[in-house]
């Protein structure tokens, strides 16, 4: 089966832990020939499957987290577990939604959607050590939103998602990793460091086949980047920025300097 069918199936599981498991074996797995860019696909069902819970409300509306306490730690982490567990899912939307994009536009992304889904991992099974499961705290839906705003333009999805919506997670998690290690939860810093280093390439992946689409297409990536924004109501970027992360990830001087 095509690898990018093998996607779709995989982004319809509901159960966590079912699409964990495909995830991780679609691209433990993967070889050039399983990849057929060019077979245009078609979901007959809602997407994404995801379990009953946790409830999805409005981001005001979502628990508070501090650290201080270990009910606020539990939903701090549960949180970025939901971040997590979104992330599988749009990376592995981009690999059956985007047709004739290179094989390794695909390849790039079924890693994306592996590590994303270690990441999750990681912090549910921390998550009990807290005596709490995925799913025990409300949730908001903003980084899948965007994904389907951007359903029907692989540029405006690589604009906004990887290099927009998770570049923020860039600036947020030393930060969240300080009131960690105030806590005494060193595991949890440890799962964030993680995280970011695995996060950094991850938006170079966007900045990367942004960059290679607006080439391809005879566009200018910073003056683009500010239409998309605009259009899409992508949410703006707030310092402190992480420099050295985002730097590392692709992004210019200039264009750290111009998201302030």
């Amino acid at each position: 089966m095509n690898a990018r069918q093998r996607a779709l199936q995989a982004l319809c599981l509901s159960d966590p832990q079912s699409k964990v498991e495909h995830t991780r074996a679609l691209y433990a797995g993967l070889t050039a020939s399983a990849i057929d860019p060019h077979e245009r696909l078609v979901a007959t069902v809602e997407l994404p499957g995801r379990p009953e819970r946790p409830l999805l409300v409005p981001a005001r509306h979502v628990a508070a987290r501090s650290a201080a306490t270990r009910e606020g730690r539990a939903a701090l982490l549960h949180a970025v577990a939901h971040i997590e567990f979104n992330a599988i899912n749009l990376a592995l939307d981009a690999v059956w939604r985007f047709d004739a994009m290179p094989a390794s536009f695909y390849v790039d992304w079924l890693r994306v959607a592996s590590e994303e889904a270690l990441h999750f991992t990681l912090l549910r099974d921390h998550l009990r050590s807290l005596d709490c499961a995925y799913g025990d705290f409300d949730a908001h839906n903003g980084l899948w939103d965007m994904t389907q705003r951007t359903a029907h333009d692989v540029v405006a999805r690589m604009a906004l998602v990887p290099r927009t919506l998770e570049a923020r997670g860039l600036d947020a998690t030393p930060p969240m990793q300080a009131k960690l290690r105030q806590a005494g939860d060193d595991r949890a810093v440890e799962i964030l460091e993680r995280i970011l280093r695995d996060e950094i390439g991850h938006v170079a992946v966007g900045n990367h086949w942004y960059r290679w689409l607006c080439e391809r297409d005879g566009l200018e990536p910073v003056t683009l980047y500010a239409q998309l924004a605009a259009r899409y109501g992508a949410p703006r970027a707030r310092p402190p920025f992480n420099r050295a992360a985002r730097l590392a990830a692709g992004f210019t001087a200039a264009e750290i300097e111009g998201l302030a």
